[in-house]
């Protein structure tokens, strides 16, 4: 028998510092001017076609528009000053969604947390964030990478299913900029950001109506942490790209969207067509335009928000999906459909009917991050 239950609230959070374009070129200006020659060109430039598979054209025709910009479409990112870490935001992120919830610390029975990265090597931030909520219940660490929130949600409904829980907090946190190398142009494409949603029981017909999460054990090796030595001479792990990285991303892109998304949809007994919205996560400029083209959607029905959020990982969806509610883009009832792709773990998609789903306050903005808002399309200048 088919049990409703799904999102009831969103909330997200943004560290206060707005790292723009200019920061780079003043501090890094050669690192600039030789961008081709680094790690970003392992990740994301062109490769020859070595066949004619459709889907491997279509990651390639779609990302070549942005490879005569160093910055490969990003205008701003967030990232954390020196008083902000992932802690903070998922702090932030947790008691918005909670209060939006119209629910009290107590009553959240368990939390699942995925922190990329955590405060501390090991564990996870899930019991340091349950203290600091004041939470009761159970604090799990579930890390699943930019794949974590769909694996989450689909755990949370499946223990409000079996009656083990009622309300379920799930909250998920990106602090790349504390992991990357600023010397490294791989920088150029990270930032930093928090969601959390609450999962419980809905009105009829509503919440979560169908999930696909497959492995993506291909992607194993695209990026890696490696322990180095700073330039202060400090120890601290760092995010590196793999040299098959670009190819792996090539070849394997579309292949896990089409499996996710036309197998959910299929099981729903619906079309592509009845569904109203779609949400990714956009961890690239161009990961939004492959996912429309690879379904056939009109690209009015979804939004991307990489230029000014750049790659926030595991929240990059729920900003997506946060956003697109607050501009009324998605209203109750409307069928959503959420796909993410996590290297070296999961691809997923979820079928959600909308609930009445609160949500937490608007944060900070900036022009363009209002333009995008908007729908105004920003033009990077060539070689911005």
């Amino acid at each position: 028998m088919y049990q409703p239950v799904g999102i009831r609230s969103v909330a997200v959070s943004f560290p206060s510092v707005v790292r723009t374009n200019d920061y780079f070129r003043q501090n890094y200006p050669e690192l600039v001017e030789k961008a081709e020659q680094k790690s970003l060109a392992r990740a994301f430039s062109p490769l020859e076609f070595t066949t004619t598979n459709q889907e491997v054209d279509l990651w390639t025709q779609e990302m070549m528009p942005y490879l005569s910009d160093p910055f490969r479409g990003i205008i701003e990112r967030r990232v954390l000053s020196s008083t902000e870490s992932s802690l903070t935001l998922e702090y932030d992120a947790a008691s918005q969604a909670i209060e939006a919830a119209k629910l009290s610390p107590e009553e959240i029975d368990v939390m699942l947390v995925t922190s990329l990265f955590p405060e501390k090597v090991v564990p996870g931030d899930a019991a340091f964030l349950a203290g600091k909520l004041g939470l009761r219940g159970a604090a799990w660490n579930l890390e699943s990478t930019c794949t974590s929130a769909l694996v989450a949600l689909q755990t949370a409904c499946a223990l409000i299913k079996a009656g083990e829980y009622r309300n379920v907090l799930v909250v998920l946190s990106t602090t790349f900029s504390r992991f990357v190398d600023e010397n490294d142009t791989f920088s150029f494409l990270m930032g930093d950001g928090a969601g959390a949603f609450v999962v419980t029981s809905l009105e009829a017909n509503q919440g979560v109506l169908n999930t696909k999460i497959i492995h993506t054990a291909e992607t194993c090796n695209a990026f890696f942490n490696e322990f180095a030595i700073d330039s202060q001479g400090n120890p601290r792990t760092f995010i590196r790209v793999g040299k098959d990285a670009n190819k792996m991303l090539r070849d394997l892109f579309v292949k896990f969207c089409r499996n996710c998304c036309e197998d959910v949809i299929a099981n729903a007994g619906i079309t592509l067509d009845q569904v109203d919205f779609f949400v990714s996560n956009t961890n690239t400029a161009w990961y939004s335009s492959v996912y429309t083209k690879a379904l056939g959607i009109d690209p009015k029905r979804t939004i991307n928000l990489n230029s000014v959020y750049a790659n926030i990982g595991a929240a990059s969806p729920i900003a997506n999906l946060y956003h697109a509610a607050q501009l009324g883009k998605i209203r109750e009832n409307d069928l959503v459909l959420i796909y993410t792709f996590g290297g070296t773990s999961n691809a997923g998609a979820t079928l959600i009917r909308w609930g009445d789903v609160a949500l937490g306050p608007l944060p900070a903005t900036s022009p363009s991050l209002m333009k995008v808002m908007a729908g105004t399309t920003i033009t990077v200048p060539k070689n911005q």
